[in-house]
């Protein structure tokens, strides 16, 4: 670490020190993140290139977009660096719940089931299964689709004997990848293909549906290699490459990926309609910085999760355990502690630093949220935040930094923010 950035930010000796003891200690988890961000990078590009990827393609429609060339080449694009037969790629994603939404109610029918292999899910899927919420407002349980789950083990590692016998007769087994406001580990692909492997012995036809949000490009491979049908997830997150300003995407096999347009916009237009607004140059743009701004962030979150482990907290997971997202959680005990820590990341975002964050009413969410995030695109969790729910035991949960540069310091003065309050 630069001795001299103290010229800059007044941090703490004390600091200094245990953040260059952390970034030594770090050394070995950051080359293999580099090998994987090598290797993926090398993917995209060769996903660019057998696609050719030209100027034209950025060039954008409006109306109904018939015949959009650019949207169409990002399609085969993203189908091919995820490793699926076919994608959907769309700035009409509002948010990865929404992606998620629309590929659960592009696939299921009345009368079918849905499983979900990983406990419940993300807070925000509730109202759209109908595990929260009113009743008839549209949830998959007013339509007629049955929803059960198979909980964790206290370890938070898959149930896989229960799996198999769960999903008899389910249409969909669903796989939550990241941990949401839960702290189990995020599953690996190595995780996700175990638990495709018990379903499938369970149920032959089953559809493994994966919630890739915060995974991509954490591992050599996403989660298609090892036999799930389909995945979806945000382009404010990994997949954006902090350049998409919003969008998402569906990406599996190519019958079910139809399905879930038509869904998106009508039956019997799907793909074939939808105005691309100019949004096409950052969504590749965005792919193509993807590899290594997901290396940055993970660098990131490996430091956080060594410093303050040398600080004295818990923290998950550390810096040499497998990942399988960006994502480190760090357990602060109480309120006063987990509001310093957010107070300190906003104080590192290069947009609205001076803004303090405060818990609210967040909608989806059950319980009071605090927020700590100022970044270029609202919301883009592959930029430094970090947010937790105001209940026990008070972890806070960190992602991204689109350089590691920036993503450190920001570490740092969340750290400096609890020194300095004495908490």
């Amino acid at each position: 670490m630069n001795s001299r950035i103290n010229e800059i930010y007044d941090f703490e000796p004390r600091l200094m020190e245990l953040a260059a003891q952390a970034e030594e200690n770090c050394a070995a988890a950051f080359r293999r993140i580099n090998d994987i961000a090598e290797y993926n990078g090398a993917k995209v590009l060769k996903a660019f290139t057998d696609n050719r990827v030209s100027e034209p393609c950025f060039y954008g429609s409006t109306g109904y977009g018939y015949g959009d060339a650019g949207r169409e080449v990002i399609d085969k694009v993203f189908a091919q660096a995820l490793g699926t037969e076919d994608a959907l790629v769309r700035f009409n994603f509002v948010s990865g719940t929404h992606a998620l939404s629309v590929a659960l109610f592009g696939v299921l029918r009345t009368g079918d089931k849905m499983v979900s292999l990983t406990g419940r899910p993300y807070d925000t899927l509730e109202e759209v299964i109908g595990l929260s919420g009113t009743k008839g407002s549209g949830s998959l349980a007013d339509y007629g689709v049955d929803y059960a789950q198979v909980d964790l083990n206290a370890d938070g590692s898959p149930k896989l004997g229960e799996i198999e016998q769960a999903v008899k007769g389910a249409k969909v087994a669903y796989i939550q990848r990241s941990r949401g406001y839960s702290l189990r580990p995020a599953f690996t692909v190595a995780d996700i293909e175990k638990m495709v492997s018990a379903a499938r012995k369970g149920n032959p036809d089953v559809i493994v549906m994966v919630d890739n949000c915060y995974g991509e490009f954490v591992d050599y491979c996403e989660p298609s290699a090892v036999g799930a049908d389909i995945m979806i997830g945000s382009l404010i997150k990994n997949a954006g490459g902090g350049i998409a300003r919003t969008g998402g995407y569906i990406a599996g096999r190519a019958d079910l990926v139809e399905l879930c347009s038509y869904r998106l916009t009508c039956v019997g237009m799907g793909k074939e309609v939808g105005c691309t607004l100019g949004m096409n140059r950052e969504m590749l743009l965005g792919l193509f910085f993807a590899p290594d701004v997901v290396a940055s962030a993970i660098k990131t979150s490996a430091f956080a999760s060594e410093l303050f482990t040398l600080l004295g907290y818990e923290c998950s997971p550390r810096k040499d355990d497998p990942r399988g997202d960006i994502i480190t959680a760090v357990k602060l005990g109480n309120e006063e502690r987990l509001c310093a820590f957010c107070r300190g990341i906003q104080k590192g975002a290069p947009v609205d630093s001076f803004v303090t964050p405060e818990p609210w009413d967040m909608p989806g969410y059950a319980d009071k949220v605090i927020m700590a995030a100022g970044a270029f695109t609202g919301g883009a969790s592959i930029e430094l935040s970090a947010d937790a729910p105001l209940r026990e035991p008070y972890a806070v949960w960190m992602q991204g930094g689109i350089t590691y540069t920036s993503g450190r310091l920001g570490v740092m003065l969340a750290a400096q923010e609890l020194l300095k309050s004495g908490i």
